[in-house]
């Protein structure tokens, strides 16, 4: 095969990758709205599903590991929050929206719990 061959499969291979990554964004942002919906309403059961849902359309959306933090932070699962939110800081970590959210989530643990997250 040629190198001009190999650059232009390649090429159109992250071409064709890029409206897939726009659609996932998409699908997920979708389904982050449904979340926050379901959760404006009391059915936090349905928000938790449809965060995870999010996360596993795209793994790198930060604001749907947030939103599951705090979903998972308001029905005690205290270990997954701990973990969303390290995860949404990690892909964000410059967002002050979701280090206000994991540093008053570790303030309030550490507080009433007395671990150290």
């Amino acid at each position: 095969m040629t190198r001009g061959l190999v650059l232009s499969l390649l090429a159109l291979g992250l071409l064709s990758s890029v409206p897939a990554y726009a659609d996932a964004r998409g699908d997920a942002r979708r389904q982050v709205e449904f979340g926050l919906e379901a959760a404006a309403h009391g059915l936090w059961h349905e928000a938790v599903y449809r965060w995870e849902r999010a996360v596993e359309i795209d793994p790198t959306y930060a604001e749907a590991y947030n939103d599951l933090a705090v979903a998972y932070e308001h029905a005690g699962e205290l270990d997954k929050a701990r973990a969303a939110y390290e995860k949404a800081l990690e892909l964000a970590p410059g967002s002050p929206s979701i280090r206000q959210n994991y540093e008053l989530f570790r303030e309030i643990n550490e507080r009433t719990s007395g671990d150290d997250y």
